[in-house]
This record gives C-alpha cells, structure tokens and sequence, in this order.
C-alpha cells in the first residue's frame, strides 16, 4: 500500500509536519511496509514559509517590523538575492497569532508591519514577492501595506489617517507612492485559497472579522468602510477590484496587493503542489490514498482551502482521499460532490475540546489505525 500525506495543521494543536507524523504512525501500525509520501502544505497561510523552506533553499531575513498594533517586533521572511525572489508570510508581521484575546480589535489592527516587510525585500533587491496570506488580525484592505511602500491616506480636511480598518470610512484621497515609482517591475503575488470579495455578506468583514474580534457593529462598521474605499479607489485610480474572487482574503489585504501593488493572485494549494511536483509524484507512484486533514471542516473549506484542493486532486486521479479532523461541520452531500472522500472525526464526545487539542496527535494516530483496521475488514 502507498500513501501520500498532505495535511494542514491542526491550528492550536500541531503544525502540519506533527500530524504527518502521528499520521504516518497509524498508517505504519497497520500496514508496516507501507510506502509512505508527504507533502509539506500550506493554503498560504500559516505555516506558508515552514512549506517554502521545505522545497527551496532561500536565505532567512531577520527584519525589524511592528506586529498588528504598531508594537516593535523581529520577525522574517526569505529570499534568494540571485534570483530575486522572496517569500513573506503575512500572519508573521499581521497576524491573529500575535495578539492575545482581549487585544483583538479589527477596528485598530493593521498591516503595515507586512508592508515594511514587503520594502525591506525590495530594497534588498527583490524583483518577486510572493506573500502568502491567511491567518490575520486585520481588516484594513492593506491600508497598511500600502503605507508602508509610500501610500498616504488623507480625510475629507486634508488630514493624514492611520492605515487602520476603523479608518476606511474616512477616506477621502489617495497620494501615490513616490518609493514605487523606482520599482516599476516589481512583481507582486498574492498567494491564498479563499474566494471571498472585497465585501457583502460573503466579503472580508462578514466572514472574518468576529475572530479578529469584531462585534456585529464593528463588521457593519468594516463593510462600509470596504465598499466606500472601493468608491475612493475606483474614482481615484480607475480600478475595480473587489468582486474578484479571493479579494477579501487577509481582511481584504489581497485587494490592496492588488490595486496598489498590482499583485497577481495565486492559488495557495496550486503554488505548494507545483513546489512539491506533486504531479510527478502521483503519476510516478501508484498512491492508494491520499490523507489530508486539519482542526476544523465546514462550509469555509469549501471555499478553496487546501483540503478542498487535495480532494479535488484525488477526483482527477481517481484515488480516495481520508479527510482527518478534529470536527467536521460540513454536509455528508457537499462532502459527496468532491468525490471519493471519507471524514474522520478524532474528537471524543465525552470528552472536552482542550483534551482532544492536547491529545491530538495520539487521537489522529489511533483514528487512523483503527479506519485501516476495519478497511482490511471489509
């Protein structure tokens, strides 16, 4: 039996090579020369630069940026100054992760610390920036990137606002960016798995911002302001980006890449795959199963998320793919539609969620063991 291993993390638990690995012990419990492939993956968010690191042998910068409400932090990101490519991940600088419970507030966070990232590798002579996003703390659509790299936001009196998402609303001019100006080929790609717009009930603040801390006035609040600095944007710089699908990923921090930065989007999945030459793997082994997995499943993981990606892959070759989880909230029927795809809860209902967090990995193993246990039944 051959297997390919392409999980996500188990966010609060395990990153995605410590669920390879208790994967990789239930697999080996039952089957003991089982031929055992694994990909390390990323949808761009979390965990985006572990991945890259994986695939490519790129130098680590240690840079000096501000973490999402403007407190000094050291954070990096990787390049390779003969090619001129670097890769940045957003939750490093702009992340959910570093903020505490009670400090997040998507009305005051901002991604500018992403933006002095994003110079930093310019200046360094960066020529391709590929920033993967997911994981952030911020709904500002990239205000702050783009401040960051020379944009400045003026209110309706002329005055200088704070690139934050309780500012949007109040935006009444654009002043470009000089600090650009010398970067015009610069290549920006914005890398994620997600299909929301800019905004609407499908968009960046409806989506996402209650876990960055939103309340349901601070998410109206964020709606507005989205779709009043897409009026500003449109009038101002003639582009209309927001109903493009992904625009709203990073609290719409895809969309200011977009408009300011002209960044391509790119599939997180695709990107990581193409990494891993996934194709040449799967054509060149004959693969049984394909295991995926992470924390949580619903109705987002339908949206374009890596697991989604990973079904669909087991679609075009025609090989079965075990999603293993900590909860699954998706419909048995949606579940159908991707193809020959089989969900393992790992969670004891007798149990409390902190225990099957902290007992995560030896859950996966035992769930694992025990599917392959009852398929050789069969």
């Amino acid at each position: 039996m051959n297997f390919l291993l392409v999980p996500d993390k188990f966010k609060g638990s395990l990153n995605a090579k410590q669920v390879i690995a208790a994967i990789e012990r239930g697999v080996s419990s039952i089957f003991s020369k089982a031929g055992i492939y694994s990909v390390t993956a990323s949808d761009g968010g979390d965990g985006f630069l572990d991945s890259v690191k994986h695939y490519k042998q790129l130098e680590t910068i240690e840079v000096h940026t501000t973490d999402p409400l403007g407190r000094k932090i050291n954070t990096e990101y990787l390049l390779n100054r003969q090619t001129g490519e670097a890769y940045i991940e957003l939750a490093k600088a702009s992340g959910l992760e570093l903020l505490s419970n009670e400090e997040r507030d998507p009305l005051q966070t901002s991604t500018i610390g992403t933006g002095i990232q994003i110079k930093d590798a310019v200046l360094k002579g960066a020529k391709k920036i590929y920033i993967g996003l997911g994981g952030s703390a911020t709904t500002d659509a990239g205000l702050g990137i783009a401040t960051a790299l020379g944009f400045s936001f003026q209110d309706e009196f002329g005055n200088l606002l704070k690139p934050i998402g309780g500012n949007l609303s109040k935006i009444n001019a654009i002043i470009p960016s000089k600090f650009l100006k010398d970067y015009k080929n610069l290549e920006v790609y914005a890398i994620n798995d997600v299909d929301n717009p800019l905004f609407g009930p499908t968009g960046a603040a409806y989506v996402y911002s209650a876990q960055k801390g939103g309340n349901k006035e601070d998410i109206e609040f964020l709606d507005n302001g989205l779709k009043h600095l897409h009026i500003i944007v449109k009038g101002e710089m003639g582009k209309d980006y927001a109903d493009i699908p992904g625009s709203g990923a990073a609290g719409g921090a895809a969309y200011g890449l977009k408009t300011f930065l002209n960044a391509e989007f790119i599939s997180g999945t695709d990107f990581i795959f193409k990494l891993a030459r996934i194709d040449k793997l799967l054509e060149s082994n004959s693969i049984d199963f394909i295991i995926t997995g992470e924390g949580k499943i619903d109705e987002q993981t339908l949206r374009g998320k890596l697991i989604n990606g990973v079904c669909q892959l087991g679609k075009n070759y025609n090989i079965p793919v075990i999603v293993v989880c900590g909860v699954s909230e998706v419909n048995a029927k949606h579940l159908n539609e991707m193809g020959n795809v089989e969900v393992i809860e790992i969670r004891d209902p007798s149990m409390s969620l902190s225990y099957s967090m902290e007992n995560a990995s030896s859950l996966i193993e035992l769930a694992i063991a025990k599917f392959f246990k009852n398929y050789i039944k069969r």
